[in-house]
């Protein structure tokens, strides 16, 4: 992916070295735009095969929001990142807790929520002062979902929360 965003990248400073941002600068964005639509695309053709769509991209969609108010650990690699997130986002939906099961897996994502969120990325340029309104923000669309009652939203819900937990201790 890295050698497409450069190549992509080189392309656009050739078309226009004037008004663009640098080499480096596109293909960090560039990066992040390819690996979006290449797990955004691998989560839905999985979905389609499971004939499960609908529920993929609604998990696809809460799960991303969620993430990007409250953080969460990275995986080693963008790979294994893509690989674990649309075989999350199109397996998951297939689960169906109702009735109790549902609400302890909002609650449980409330509580995390309140407790460890927003857990940004080290590199993440969020000021602190952002923070506390992450955190409502957060909590605002996990108890959403007690209304809601999705099974769906409240799946994506419980596996963002679990990457927003500091399992290991911080230096």
């Amino acid at each position: 992916m890295n050698s497409l965003a450069i190549k992509i990248s080189a392309a656009i400073k050739r078309a226009n070295p004037e008004e663009t941002s640098s080499l480096e600068v596109m293909q960090y964005a560039l990066n992040i735009i390819l690996n979006t639509l290449i797990t955004f695309f691998a989560a839905m053709a999985i979905g389609l095969f499971f004939n499960n769509l609908l529920a993929t991209f609604i998990f696809y969609l809460s799960f991303s929001v969620l993430r990007i108010c409250s953080g969460g650990f990275h995986l080693p690699t963008a790979w294994a990142c893509n690989i674990v997130t649309a075989l999350l986002c199109s397996l998951t939906p297939l689960l169906n807790p109702v009735g109790q099961a549902l609400w302890i897996i909002n609650a449980v994502s409330l509580v995390i929520m309140l407790v460890f969120s927003p857990n940004p990325d080290k590199h993440a340029q969020i000021p602190p002062s952002w923070f506390p309104a992450l955190k409502l923000i957060s909590i605002v669309m996990v108890s959403l979902n007690f209304l809601i009652g999705s099974s769906v939203i409240g799946l994506a819900f419980i596996v963002q929360s679990l990457t927003v937990i500091p399992w290991k201790r911080r230096l």
